[in-house]
């Protein structure tokens, strides 16, 4: 199940874009992942995950930013394990919540593409944590994560620099499948 704030997407206009941020809402599952415990595994799960999917769409892979994971790291921390966006955040960014793994919940977001419409590039409430993650003006990524409790799990965020689903620019940035 998808759940998203009513989007008001803008049009690149401006001189620094507006982005559309949507959220994923996941049922529980009864897993303590080490993928979430250890800061090693979850980081390179984020990174291997994420760029798997943007190598499959023709993006360069991102790199991780300590400053994009204490941003989301702090705003996990500051939700109550909420599915809400941090306000007038300068970054692209994902949640999700329930998730039993890191490579789960990446994948959740990734497997939207199933669901895009390349030939009609543009922003879908259903499909944007999958142009967010293979944006191809996105360079940067940093995840947080908070446990929530028995009934709801993990809480991730993953910010992301420069933003994505950026209105008027989706044919350009969001690639069909390459490989």
């Amino acid at each position: 199940t998808t759940a998203s704030p009513s989007p008001n997407p803008t049009h690149d206009t401006h001189p620094s874009p507006s982005a559309v941020k949507t959220i994923t809402l996941l049922p529980p599952s009864a897993s303590l992942a080490p993928s979430f415990r250890s800061q090693s595994l979850f980081t390179s799960t984020i990174l291997n995950t994420t760029n798997y999917y943007r190598t499959a769409h023709n993006a360069t892979s991102l790199t991780y930013n300590t400053t994009l994971a204490a941003f989301a790291s702090s705003h996990a921390a500051s939700t109550s394990c909420t599915l809400t966006h941090s306000a007038s955040s300068p970054y692209g960014e994902n949640l999700a919540i329930g998730c039993s793994d890191v490579q789960g919940c990446v994948e959740l977001w990734g497997d939207e593409r199933d669901r895009y419409n390349f030939r009609r590039a543009g922003f879908d409430k259903e499909t944007g944590h999958f142009t967010q993650l293979v944006w191809k003006g996105t360079r940067e990524v940093g995840c947080g994560r908070q446990w929530c409790g028995e009934e709801t799990r993990w809480f991730l965020v993953c910010a992301y620099w420069p933003r994505g689903n950026v209105m008027g620019r989706f044919g350009e940035e969001v690639q069909g499948r390459v490989d």
